[in-house]
């Protein structure tokens, strides 16, 4: 075969990709579900500040990236000639300020949204590396990346008791793990692998010792849990599933390219047992999870998935467009923080975001 042939092939395959997704995106999108997101995509270009940041409630880098994930989500990118693309821009420039990121990588102190945060800001940079708009931001994106990826490493690597080893906690060295925590992380992993940086293999083998503990049967040494439907706990060694941090697991274990284990299997079932409920603590935190991890699993569980995520969101709308939870929690976090995840939970059957692709 010639070169010329094989890049005709090569760029014919392209095509077909770019179509089928195309394709598939064309297919998720329903008129009412789209009209709820644009309002709401509307409220989060309101609530930009004069420093770039977007937020209500504090927590400015964490919020802003939330933001920009959220209007990427639905295929808005920082170098669109529109409304959103400014305020993507001009929000990508604020977390990419001089006073954002400490010496060490770290995200989470100059807003105070610890390593929450950290994680959340980390994989909103890596879900943006190549869409800067122009060399000399994709470089800063790419070594704020790089910094913010190593504290995560170097994080997990804190001395710690056996029980919490592979996790991540409050703190870069935090000496104790929790799952709500650790599933930030690991999708700023995941993200950062996908586009090619360096992820230590045994940080990801570490993650999913840790996941394994956080299951809330145990398991024996052929990985199979005691009770096959079983959920995910706060912290590990606890028999007390939730529903959302059942939803936090299941989605941690696929980022970990556990697509097809036992716990996984297990969550879905007991996820499906219980569905997300307006009134559930942190339920938009949940929803987020949860719309991701069972579209992960494809099908007809992905589809119940979906139609359940827009009934229950839809019917909760603002009339400006935003969120308000039902939780005391994530109403003191804001409507920035409500109103991102209700859109992020929504748009994933788009495929924009890469995170969202298995």
């Amino acid at each position: 075969m010639t070169l010329s042939n094989a890049i005709r092939l090569i760029l014919t395959g392209l095509c077909l990709l770019s179509a089928s997704r195309s394709q598939s995106q064309e297919a998720a999108k329903s008129p009412e579900v789209d009209a709820a997101i644009n309002r709401a995509v509307s409220f989060l270009v309101s609530q930009q500040q004069a420093n770039g940041s977007i937020t209500d409630r504090g927590h400015e880098n964490a919020m802003t990236s939330l933001a920009i994930m959220a209007m990427a989500s639905i295929g808005h990118q920082p170098t669109d000639s529109t409304p959103e693309g400014a305020v993507m821009k001009k929000g990508l420039g604020f977390v990419l300020g001089t006073t954002r990121q400490d010496k060490a990588g770290y995200y989470g102190a100059s807003d105070g949204s610890r390593m929450y945060g950290h994680g959340i800001v980390t994989l909103m940079l890596t879900e943006m590396i190549g869409m800067g708009g122009d060399d000399q931001t994709d470089e800063a994106i790419h070594q704020a990346c790089q910094k913010a990826i190593d504290l995560i490493v170097r994080s997990q690597r804190t001395k710690k008791p056996a029980f919490a080893k592979g996790g991540w906690r409050y703190t870069p060295d935090a000496a104790d793990s929790d799952l709500s925590v650790s599933v930030w992380q690991l999708m700023a992993l995941r993200s950062a692998k996908n586009d090619g940086m360096d992820v230590p293999s045994n940080t990801i083998d570490d993650a999913v010792s840790y996941l394994v503990r956080s299951f809330t049967s145990p398991v024996d040494a052929d990985g199979q849990p005691r009770q096959a439907k079983n959920g995910f706990s706060y912290e590990a060694n606890n028999d007390s599933p939730t529903f959302t941090m059942s939803a936090a697991g299941l989605l941690a274990m696929q980022v970990c390219g556990q697509y097809e284990s036992p716990l996984v299997v297990g969550a879905t079932d007991w996820l499906k047992e219980h569905p997300p409920k307006w009134g559930e603590r942190f339920v938009l935190y949940g929803i987020y999870y949860y719309a991701q991890g069972m579209h992960q699993r494809g099908g007809e569980t992905a589809e119940t998935a979906s139609k359940l995520v827009a009934s229950e969101l839809l019917s909760h709308q603002d009339a400006n467009g935003s969120w308000t939870s039902s939780s005391g929690e994530e109403q003191n976090a804001g409507k920035v923080y409500c109103t991102a995840l209700a859109i992020l939970s929504l748009s994933v059957k788009y495929h924009y975001l890469p995170i969202y692709q298995r």
